[in-house]
């Protein structure tokens, strides 16, 4: 605290004119109203205020901490993320993201066999409607942090790389092979098949998640509407199977088992996905 005169003590420090009788309550000097900064008691001086605020513990915003805290649905959020960028990606001319990652069983045959795209045509979606990819980003806010908090993020993100792979092996066995396909419906129809058999095991009510599950099916098979029931199957049925893994082997105990299935079952898609070349 700095000693002043006693005239020169009733006047402002930063406006030397300006007669007070007010004292910060950090440094003791004397300072006018438009200096005066409100405190928990009393008030202080700007220079006070400065250090306080550089001194004070950085902390991240309720926004930021509800986007990467501990319990934030980061997966969810990062395929969210990675597929609105593929779609930009997809609108942009010459790049030929499309023709290069897009599936149809065509491409699991040994003349043209590029098995990879069984996995990055779930990262692309319809470019000539908009709502394809609104829509199924939209089923994926609603279920994944759900799933993503009840199984981890590592049992999520196999969950649904393994329910979209399920469901281009559903394109791969019940479509025309000429026909190609995009979009994350057969990994969205994988999470809620999971959702279903988890709640179902768990004693929990399904009746809501069936009522929707058969409206989005049904959908499906209209006329017109150029959507593959055949991912939606694939993928249900993908899903439902890694749900029912999870959810029987839920025990700590259990984990090295669980794993081994999981790992098993990616074994038999790749296997499925080969069955072409020996035709």
């Amino acid at each position: 605290m700095t000693d002043l005169p006693g005239t020169a003590a009733n006047y402002c420090y930063r406006h030397p004119g300006r007669p007070s009788y007010i004292l910060c309550q950090r440094c003791g000097r004397t300072i006018c109203p438009e200096c005066q900064t409100q405190a928990a008691v009393g008030v202080i001086c700007p220079e006070c205020m400065q250090e306080q605020r550089r001194n004070a513990p950085r902390t991240k915003s309720a926004v930021l901490t509800r986007l990467t805290g501990s319990g934030a649905p980061v997966v969810t959020y990062g395929i969210i993320a990675v597929t609105l960028f593929v779609f930009v990606l997809q609108l942009i001319p010459g790049l030929g993201v499309t023709d290069r990652l897009f599936y149809a069983g065509a491409f699991s045959y040994p003349a043209l066999f590029e098995p990879w795209r069984m996995l990055t045509s779930v990262f692309l979606h319809s470019t000539g409607f908009i709502f394809h990819v609104l829509l199924n980003m939209y089923m994926l806010w609603i279920f994944g942090p759900q799933l993503e908090a009840m199984l981890g993020r590592w049992r999520f993100l196999a969950l649904y790389l393994l329910s979209g792979w399920a469901g281009s092996l559903g394109v791969l066995f019940l479509a025309d092979p000429r026909v190609g396909v995009v979009g994350a419906s057969g990994a969205i129809f994988g999470l809620v098949g999971a959702m279903f058999v988890i709640q179902r095991r768990l004693g929990g009510n399904s009746t809501q998640l069936l009522v929707l599950l058969g409206i989005n099916f049904v959908i499906g098979f209209l006329p017109g509407t150029n959507i593959s029931w055949q991912a939606h199957l694939g993928g249900l049925i993908g899903g439902a199977i890694v749900g029912l893994i999870f959810v029987q082997t839920r025990k700590r105990s259990q984990a090295t088992l669980q794993t081994a299935l999981i790992v098993v079952f990616a074994l038999i898609l790749a296997a499925l996905s080969c069955v072409k070349l020996l035709g």
